[in-house]
């Protein structure tokens, strides 16, 4: 049996998760971004004390490590850090930029709208965004990185191919794009996605260590708000 905490304080709307072997049981969002750092340590006890499970019976805890807002990103992952650390457990990290795209993923297919690539994007100030590409197999083909986006973002592609575009930050490009195969894709929740990706991971052991983990910053020490 699996019992998995989950954490995202990477984007704008943060969220808690306990899921029982790939079952998500309960949650607690927080949409108000400055307040992340506040919110998350509150989320864990309440939730825990609404479900009336302890910590030391977890699992795992996953976290998404980016990229996304560098504050946020910090926060998460540390918390995390921390108590895989004082309790012994592993560590599951998620790129923030696979979970938005498998989301996709998981609507494309649900609703049969046959999109064949799927773009996350992260707000990252003005006109820029942090971003990825992914098949409809999700295999990564571009990796995450900042870049500034235009009317003739992917524009090749877009020839030939439809691409969803997932996430805040495809706001930008939607306001200036005008192309028959952009599809836009903004997630209400993520709780589902982040269940399922930390439970593949558990189950075939896909662990970071604690001491080498990282956050994905893609601009390093670079600081922003969404």
């Amino acid at each position: 049996m699996s019992l998995i905490l989950s954490i995202d304080t990477s984007i704008e709307n943060a969220f808690v998760c306990i899921s029982q072997n790939g079952v998500l049981i309960d949650s607690i969002s927080n949409n108000i971004q400055k307040e992340h750092a506040g919110f998350l340590h509150r989320a864990i006890k309440e939730l825990t004390e609404r479900l009336k499970i302890d910590l030391k019976n977890l699992s795992a805890v996953a976290v998404t490590a980016g990229p996304g807002s560098y504050t946020g990103i910090r926060v998460g992952l540390s918390t995390a850090k921390g108590i895989c650390y004082a309790l012994n457990k592993p560590l599951i990290c998620i790129n923030t930029l696979e979970l938005l795209a498998t989301e996709a993923h998981n609507h494309s297919e649900k609703n049969q709208l046959n999109l064949e690539l799927f773009c996350p994007m992260i707000d990252a100030r003005r006109m820029e965004v942090f971003t990825a590409l992914y098949d409809d197999n999700l295999n990564q083909l571009e990796p995450p990185s900042a870049k500034i986006v235009d009317a003739n973002y992917l524009s090749e592609k877009l020839n030939s191919k439809k691409i969803c575009f997932i996430g805040n930050g495809s706001d930008k490009l939607k306001n200036i794009i005008n192309n028959q195969n952009a599809y836009f894709f903004r997630p209400n929740t993520l709780e589902m996605t982040i269940t399922a990706l930390a439970q593949q991971k558990f189950d075939i052991s896909n662990f970071t260590d604690i001491s080498h983990c990282l956050p994905i910053y893609v601009k390093e020490h670079q600081s922003f708000t969404l």
